[in-house]
């Protein structure tokens, strides 16, 4: 990584890769601020989840125990999950904290 991609980063020229996340999280000592997920649906909320940890559509769907193109849908808002997938998703987050 060199001073230019930190520039492009800084200047909302590109963004960091999902792989590089973590990493940067752990650099800072602590998870920037993100958009308030009280506000956000299901699929934003999985989405900046997602991105924080660094993981891959396909790794976070296997936990969720959904398809990967479906947990693509709900984050593009192309779909909503189901009650029986929101009790599941409500599960997996209450089990984090």
């Amino acid at each position: 990584m060199d001073g230019t991609t930190v520039y492009n980063w800084e200047n909302n020229r590109a963004s960091p890769s999902l792989n590089s996340t973590p990493k940067i999280i752990k650099f800072l000592g602590y998870t920037p601020p993100q958009p308030k997920t009280e506000k956000k649906t299901i699929g934003e909320r999985l989405l900046i989840y997602r991105r924080i940890k660094g993981i891959t559509q396909k790794e976070l769907a296997k936990k969720l125990g959904v398809d990967p193109s479906t947990l693509a849908r709900w984050e593009r808002g192309r779909s909503t999950p189901l009650e029986s997938s929101i009790k599941g998703i409500t599960r997996f987050f209450k089990g984090l904290g």
